[in-house]
């Protein structure tokens, strides 16, 4: 059977839609996978943000609480058992221009406590203590407890030392003897110190000369109560 001209252009138009169809979706996908002139050129610190039904990392675990801080003063060498010999070794000095000179050993035998301070001229928190030792320094001895404070510093860099020193106000620490770092592990180990220690720490010689504790960590204002009685025995 012979079909009209019109008919057979109409049927034949409808046979090579799906095949066109299919050759634009196909067509589509080649285009959509292809990367784009920017994407080829992103640069590589540019953040790649990730879409679709990407996998999720798992939640991290929460952290677990710190223990609770001590409220109140702490409890000043209490319990103290660690058998420490203080060296008798000769120590370097560092000293602003103008201040008296320091004696290069630390004092003992002198009927007075001996209060060691150990800091380095990088310690935060040795810095905001200063202040704070030199005002008990006053207060023991208008109390009648004579101490010798001094400042042990534990730093590598002399400059930074010196530097530290000298912007230092006069009320401040204008000298310190200084344990280098050739001598340094001898001396803090018979102390029965870490090394390097943990900074800010201190050091209490009784009068007769004997290591009595080492004080880890800086000392508060709500130390000085607790810290003035042990002192007094």
């Amino acid at each position: 059977m012979k079909l009209a001209p019109l008919r057979a252009f109409a049927l034949a138009g409808a046979l090579a839609a799906p095949a066109l169809a299919v050759a634009s979706v196909a067509s589509g996908c080649d285009k959509s996978d292809a990367p784009s002139a920017s994407t080829r050129t992103a640069g590589r610190s540019e953040a790649v943000v990730a879409t679709g039904n990407m996998p999720t990392a798992a939640p991290a675990p929460a952290p677990a609480p710190h223990p609770a801080a001590p409220s109140g003063p702490r409890k000043i060498c209490e319990g103290e058992t660690v058998a420490r010999t203080l060296p008798k070794m000769a120590l370097a000095r560092a000293q602003v221009p103008g201040v008296p000179p320091l004696d290069d050993k630390i004092p003992t035998g002198t009927g007075r406590w001996t209060w060691l301070n150990f800091f380095a001229a990088w310690c935060g928190p040795c810095k905001e203590e200063i202040p704070r030792l030199r005002t008990w320094e006053k207060k023991l001895a208008q109390a009648g407890t004579r101490v010798d404070l001094v400042f042990l510093s534990v730093d590598d860099d002399e400059r930074q030392l010196a530097k530290f020193l000298e912007a230092q106000p006069p009320s401040g620490v204008r000298a310190a003897l200084w344990i280098k770092e050739n001598v340094r592990e001898g001396w803090l180990g018979s102390m029965k110190m870490k090394n390097p220690p943990e900074l800010p720490e201190h050091a209490l010689i009784d009068p007769t000369g004997r290591v009595r504790c080492v004080i880890e960590g800086a000392l508060e204002d709500t130390d000085y109560a607790p810290f003035a009685a042990y002192l007094a025995k």
